[in-house]
């Protein structure tokens, strides 16, 4: 029941019926004006974010573990390799820098990396959580355990344990902000390094159904409340100067348990974290358009949803969403490649124009 560590292998296996959908037409918040995405790239497999600075667009490629500009004609142009086997997940570019997230699968360490001209640097989010663990005190799963009569094991309650999975980036206020999607946390690097907290999210509550109950074998558990982890996908500057925040659900990050994904607000000087959205099937990304509206990719949706004044709306229809990003005047997303039942890419993702 929980899945804090939200993997290529993860995404891949769970959306391949999306991927394998037909393609429809985007309706960019009203049925009265049809959108069609155009397609600027098909060679990525898994872009997990997408960044956009001075007129150009960047993609963190998991599926390759690489960093790249997408050119002018679509072709990429590779920055950055991250560890094989492993992942780049996140991405940001300002005028002097290039910031991306990585983890090696090997040795499971996540980490920052910034370049700036020929000088690097690498902040160990890892150890971070290691030595901190900022949600060693929160308490997951079933306020009483005792009815999974032992069926989950430790799953039935639990504090938060180590582990990290830095995941996307962003430039805040002079520091990088990270949305670590195994600590459950936001964290700060400044440009030496250093790391400290700045946001631990919430617990995402689940009233347990009896289908469920029977589903999981815990059928005595009807009725009461499991708290999954968080599990922040995206990080992302909003105009007002808060923080916005995608969240997966924890546990099952498919709509077996509903659509439990949620997008945050949060205030990056005291940490407080206040939900402004929620009901995604696998919000694995969100960013802010010029008018103020929020875009979050529903990866088991397959689409794009907008949201304003509270209300949601389709932005687009796009199996396989997995990134969206407003800049250059434009919505850019990213889409997983299609797999086989073992969850390896049989195709390629793509990245979109939406408007």
């Amino acid at each position: 029941m929980r899945s804090s560590r939200w993997s290529i292998a993860v995404a891949v296996a769970s959306a391949t019926a999306l991927i394998a959908a037909p393609a429809a037409s985007a309706h960019a918040g009203s049925a009265a004006r049809t959108w069609t995405p155009k397609v600027l790239n098909s060679e990525v497999v898994a872009p997990f974010h997408l960044a956009t600075n001075d007129g150009r667009l960047y993609v963190a490629d998991g599926g390759t573990s690489t960093v790249s500009r997408v050119n002018g004609d679509g072709s990429l142009t590779m920055l950055a390799q991250g560890p094989m086997p492993g992942e780049v997940s996140g991405v940001a570019k300002t005028d002097n820098a290039l910031a991306y997230t990585t983890l090696d699968y090997t040795t499971g360490e996540a980490t920052l990396t910034v370049k700036r001209g020929s000088k690097t640097m690498v902040a160990n989010l890892t150890a971070f959580e290691t030595r901190r663990n900022p949600d060693q005190r929160v308490h997951y799963g079933f306020k009483d355990p005792s009815c999974a009569n032992g069926a989950l094991g430790d799953l039935a309650a639990y504090t938060g344990q180590v582990d990290s999975h830095a995941y996307a980036v962003t430039r805040w206020n002079g520091a990088w902000v990270v949305a670590d999607a195994g600590g459950n946390d936001l964290v700060k690097v400044d440009d030496n390094g250093h790391v400290s907290l700045l946001s631990l999210l919430p617990p995402q509550p689940l009233l347990v159904s009896q289908e469920f109950a029977d589903a999981n074998g815990i059928p005595d558990c009807a009725g009461q409340r499991y708290k999954f982890e968080p599990v922040p996908t995206d990080v992302e500057v909003g105009m007002d100067g808060m923080l916005y925040v995608s969240t997966l659900p924890g546990g099952p990050e498919d709509p077996s348990a509903g659509a439990r994904g949620s997008v945050y607000k949060v205030n990056p000087w005291t940490g407080a974290a206040t939900r402004v959205a929620t009901g995604f099937a696998g919000a694995t990304s969100v960013t802010q358009g010029s008018d103020g509206t929020l875009y979050v990719a529903e990866l088991f949706g397959g689409k794009v949803t907008a949201v304003r004044n509270g209300h949601k709306s389709t932005a687009a229809m796009l199996p396989g969403a997995l990134a969206v990003e407003y800049g250059n005047g434009h919505l850019y997303a990213g889409t997983l490649a299609p797999t086989d039942d073992q969850g390896n890419p049989t195709g390629t993702g793509s990245i979109v124009r939406i408007r």
